[in-house]
């Protein structure tokens, strides 16, 4: 259930940006977006082979918190749908873009946000809609992929998670319980109390930023890790035979970037930086690009992003581009 506590539609000023005119080839993204309240209407149905993407927050940064980060990424989806706004409207003639609304933790409650954002990325899926969701702290990724896998259930599909990020995420929750750097460990155990497999590709992991037993329970789960290493030596070989043999074992994906896999010197404004991250260059343009274009994405999402340490929207502007990559993939005019 998408309770009204946890549950904030978007209001209308949220969007802006420039002007240029109101004919097709003038607007941008502020122009075209439409505002959906989860509670009290539906979304907007989409015909045959027409392509939708909604946009939704998620103002969270309790397990951030727990797991001893910078707080701030609260904020994130504000400071994203800021840079959006402006965005050229490269879309494809019939495809519909809507903002969902945000997803909030109050009181420190994160595993009922969690609930809720999974209840409301089913119901996305469920529209036909593709979720491409703003964070807000990495625990973004259980809520988002939970509503992926049991949407994946659903139609009997074998669903994949795949995440970008230094880090594996797939911590033993501690006394605090579960935070941003637990989800893949409880999306491990699920899938082996189901007996089912825990299909996880992580893309740019550092030794320095993983202990051995991340390592080891990585593991012994069953996942598969690319090193940040061959994104620093255009190791194209490697990234290409991991994405390629990962999407074969699944049909649906589950699509997550932590900000801080990137350098500091291009995301300052994350929980934990990274000096020497990887660039959002060619390579991993190109990684990004073979995954949406697989065709098997059902979720995206930009994790960690916290504008209380950013400069001149490094970050913002950054999380928002991997957004408009995503749109781009999906439903954009490839014509241009």
């Amino acid at each position: 259930m998408i309770t009204k506590e946890f549950y904030h539609p978007t209001v209308n000023g949220i969007w802006t940006g420039r002007t240029d005119g109101t004919t097709p080839d003038l607007l941008r993204w502020h122009q075209v977006v439409k505002l959906v309240n989860l509670q009290a209407e539906p979304l907007p149905p989409l015909a045959e082979n027409q392509k939708g993407i909604a946009f939704l927050g998620f103002a969270c940064d309790e397990g951030v918190r727990r797991n001893k980060g910078r707080v701030g990424a609260k904020d994130g989806p504000a400071a994203i749908r800021a840079v959006l706004g402006n965005f050229p409207a490269h879309l494809a003639d019939n495809a519909v873009m809507v903002d969902a609304g945000d997803v909030a933790c109050l009181d420190g409650r994160m595993e009922n946000a969690q609930l809720v954002l999974s209840e409301a990325v089913k119901a996305l899926l469920l529209a036909g809609y593709l979720p491409v969701v703003l964070g807000g702290g990495h625990e973004i990724a259980y809520g988002h992929a939970r509503g992926i896998r049991e949407y994946a259930h659903q139609q009997k599909m074998r669903v994949g998670y795949i995440n970008m990020d230094a880090h594996f995420d797939i911590r033993i929750p501690g006394p605090e319980g579960t935070s941003s750097g637990t989800s893949f460990y409880q999306l491990a155990q699920e899938a082996k109390e189901s007996n089912e497999p825990f299909n996880y590709l992580a893309l740019g992991i550092q030794k320095l930023g993983n202990t051995r037993q991340l390592f080891n329970l990585a593991g012994e789960s069953g996942a598969t890790y690319v090193s940040a290493d061959a994104f620093h030596l255009n190791d194209k070989d490697t990234l290409n035979a991991a994405i390629e043999h990962f999407l074969r074992q699944v049909d649906y994906v589950y699509l997550t970037t932590c900000l801080d896999v990137f350098s500091a010197a291009f995301a300052p404004g994350v929980s934990a930086t990274a000096y020497n991250g990887i660039q959002p260059d060619g390579l991993f343009l190109q990684s990004y690009r073979a995954i949406m274009e697989s065709g098997k994405v059902k979720g995206v999402d930009v994790a960690e992003l916290n504008p209380v340490y950013d400069l001149d929207n490094r970050t913002a502007k950054l999380a928002a581009a991997l957004v408009f990559e995503t749109v781009m993939a999906h439903c954009g005019d490839d014509t241009i």
